[in-house]
């Protein structure tokens, strides 16, 4: 049995590799045909998965995410005429601006461009480049694909330029680009899982501190499941920024009573029930999801450490809950897939994952039920919703590194 267990590992990993020098070939064929050079180092940086913790990070709290076996390629090339120009395979699309012109561009190109400016206004030297961009994470799935190619890129340069920038510092570079360019005020928590991810293990990742550990993450017979609504509802960036600002009302209502506040990870239920509740119905229900979210995160990891899986899945199917009633950030694509899997003995937890309105459920499906049960809840989906539903399974791998 252990013999055949390393096979099917090795089998996995070799499977990962081709994989891996497939896209970099792609994107390296890519690169030489729009810039006519082979010259190029290529990096690779994978979306993330959020086992629990949602919307815990931009309020000082902890998360549980990891990377995954889906990721953004990209190949970079220096240029001496002081020019950035790209080009998105996905896209079929190129852009070109000079490096001291560098302004939001409000598409594919405005993520690697945000982290250009980011670079440019801390004070590091780079030049013009070329970068071509490829990869295979669906795009508007919350598996953090912008976060994906943002790492990518401040990793690509920093090699190209020898910039000498550490790991952390990209993470933070990255977010502000997303903050910056994109509108978007995302907490650190895609960035960091992108950057630092390690096979096999999730992170637990303090948000206030940046502390973190890795946690061995052993499904036994049990794999992820991704159920992929393919919508992405228009109100989601607006709805998330209001999330972030109703957070900080709570605690500023809060922090009146109690000056060591400065986050709702310092606040209790019974400060929200004293300070919040009878202010403002809303912002107390979306500040008491988090302080309930926080704690989640907490009896997750001490299910992990003690290999109670089913544990963890209880947590999962909870914070659904919490995000579809108290948070307001799910829809009805995203309740129905997670309310078809919740009575399902082969699924041992379920809920949204990312920013909301759209996107994906993760699941903890068992191995040999997944082909069943996904295309039971496709026809399911297609019937009520009139949408395709498309399923991929995660394996965790590592961060953002050099090919």
């Amino acid at each position: 049995m252990e013999a055949f267990l390393n096979n099917d590992l090795e089998s996995k990993y070799n499977t990962l590799i081709q994989v891996e020098n497939s896209a970099g070939h792609k994107v390296t064929d890519a690169y030489r045909d729009v810039f006519g050079s082979a010259e190029t180092l290529v990096v690779r940086s994978p979306g993330r998965v959020n086992i629990i913790g949602e919307h815990t990070d931009y309020n000082d709290g902890f998360v549980l995410p990891a990377a995954i076996d889906k990721a953004i390629y990209v190949a970079v090339g220096k240029r001496t005429d002081g020019r950035v120009h790209l080009f998105s395979a996905d896209f079929n699309d190129s852009f070109e601006v000079a490096l001291s012109d560098i302004q939001p561009t409000g598409n594919w190109a405005t993520y690697v461009l945000g982290v250009a400016r980011q670079l440019i206004d801390r004070g590091h030297s780079i030049e013009g480049f070329n970068l071509s961009l490829d990869g295979n994470v669906p795009i508007g799935a919350g598996l953090s694909s912008s976060a994906a190619v943002e790492c990518a890129t401040v990793f690509a340069l920093n090699e190209l330029f020898s910039l000498g920038i550490e790991k952390l510092e990209m993470v933070k570079i990255a977010q502000k680009a997303e903050q910056t360019f994109s509108g978007v005020m995302c907490g650190i928590m895609d960035m960091f899982a992108s950057m630092f991810g390690k096979k096999g293990h999730v992170i637990k990742l303090d948000c206030r501190s940046l502390e973190y550990e890795f946690k061995p993450f052993k499904l036994e017979g049990f794999k992820i499941v991704l159920f992929n609504t393919n919508v992405k509802h228009a109100l989601a960036e607006s709805a998330y920024n209001n999330r972030r600002q109703q957070c900080e009302q709570g605690v500023a209502w809060i922090k009146e009573f109690h000056p060591q506040v400065n986050s709702l990870r310092d606040a209790t239920i019974g400060m929200l029930d004293q300070h919040v509740a009878g202010k403002d119905e809303i912002v107390y229900r979306r500040c008491r999801y988090v302080v309930e979210e926080i704690q989640r995160v907490t009896t997750a990891c001490d299910a992990l450490e003690k290999g109670d899986i089913p544990a963890l899945g209880i947590q999962m199917f909870a914070t659904h809950e919490g995000l579809s009633k108290m948070y307001e950030v799910s829809c009805k694509e995203l309740d129905y897939l997670v309310d078809a899997v919740k009575d399902n003995k082969n699924v041992l937890g379920a809920r949204m994952m990312g920013g909301g309105f759209g996107g994906c459920t993760i699941n903890l499906v068992k191995e040999e039920a997944i082909d069943e049960l996904t295309a039971a809840i496709a026809e399911g989906y297609k019937d009520k919703m009139q949408l395709a539903l498309t399923a991929h399974t995660a394996i965790i791998e590592d961060g953002t590194r050099l090919l």
